[in-house]
């Protein structure tokens, strides 16, 4: 991947940063405007730079997941571009490669519930 891309990633982060701590001014429009453009701008990039790394079955998949857990897709996608750029994957990822890095990233985040239950006597139970 190009550096233009990863200099893109990094604007898009800044501007998240700067919208969570209300440093953005929200009373210009035509700030305001210039923000949504590059943020479309970068998604846009993003969505290109996953086509070329993902198959079509692994982007329905994604998709679909993105349907239920969009913070979950965002986090896998993100670990894919992030590979790409580092030069760790060399050929489209298949459908199955991201099915092993879907089941590695949920052991690694499952959270293991634990249920007791407590019974409580009742002043008509007869326990002589």
């Amino acid at each position: 991947m190009a550096d233009p891309e990863l200099e893109a990633i990094r604007q898009r982060r800044m501007q998240e940063l700067m919208a969570q701590h209300g440093m953005a001014n929200q009373s210009n429009p035509e700030q305001q405007n210039a923000q949504e453009d590059a943020k479309r701008e970068a998604d846009e990039r993003r969505q290109m730079m996953l086509s070329q790394i993902l198959s079509s079955e692994a982007r329905e998949r994604i998709a679909r997941i993105a349907l239920v857990k969009p913070e979950k897709a965002r986090g896998v996608e993100d670990v894919l571009l992030r590979a790409a750029q580092m030069g760790q994957i060399a050929e489209k990822v298949s459908e199955e490669r991201l099915i092993t890095l879907l089941e590695q990233i949920n052991s690694q985040t499952s959270k293991q519930t634990k249920v007791t239950i407590q019974r409580r006597r009742s002043v008509l139970e007869d326990d002589d």
